[in-house]
């Protein structure tokens, strides 16, 4: 999806300050330094799919909403058939697309994730962060450096990694050829 920084700032700012919510409060509820968060809500700075799902966690709507404006209204279930879903471009080298973006009240984001591989990473601390919640990463085609908290594995089609998110990880495509996977963020 090709959003820009500033309308999903100002979703953001609108939605916090529609429902009475003070910039600290979110700071709080985000574990963002309040100037730091300042930054984020003006558009001034790039924010991270986690810094966005906590804000909508915080304000008690659905991630998707921040994103493109639209509230998801279905209930029973939500297809999506191949090749298709939400695009979201989050992070350089990584393609995302939602797999549930129009299903209301979910309790996972489902994504289909494709790392694409990068000599240049090979030989580079992996980016690491950390979030609230858990995570799934199912390997589908492909391979992917996997680090936690200090710890690397090499993941292969087929493989699946479940995680406590709020350690430090981060990954990459590994051993030549891009990595798609599905990830579950809890």
């Amino acid at each position: 999806m090709n959003y820009q920084i500033k309308d999903v700032s100002a979703r953001l700012k609108a939605t916090r300050e529609y429902l009475d919510i003070t910039a600290e409060t979110m700071a709080d509820k985000t574990k963002t330094p309040l100037a730091e968060y300042i930054t984020l809500e003006n558009g001034e700075k790039d924010f991270s799919l986690s810094f966005l799902n906590d804000c909508a966690d915080a304000l008690g709507v659905e991630l998707i909403e921040l994103l493109t404006g639209v509230e998801p209204r279905l209930q029973k279930y939500n297809l999506v058939r191949r090749g298709e879903g939400l695009p979201i471009e989050r992070r350089t080298g990584f393609a995302y697309r939602h797999l549930a973006y129009l299903f209301k009240d979910k309790k996972t984001e489902p994504l289909l994730v494709k790392a694409v591989y990068s000599e240049i990473e090979q030989n580079q601390p992996v980016l690491l962060s950390s979030h609230a919640g858990q995570e799934m990463d199912f390997i589908i085609s492909g391979k992917l450096k996997f680090v936690i908290s200090g710890k690397t594995e090499i993941l292969e089609e087929g493989d699946c990694i479940y995680y406590d998110s709020s350690n430090p990880h981060g990954m990459v495509a590994y051993g030549g050829a891009d990595c798609e996977f599905l990830a579950i963020l809890i």
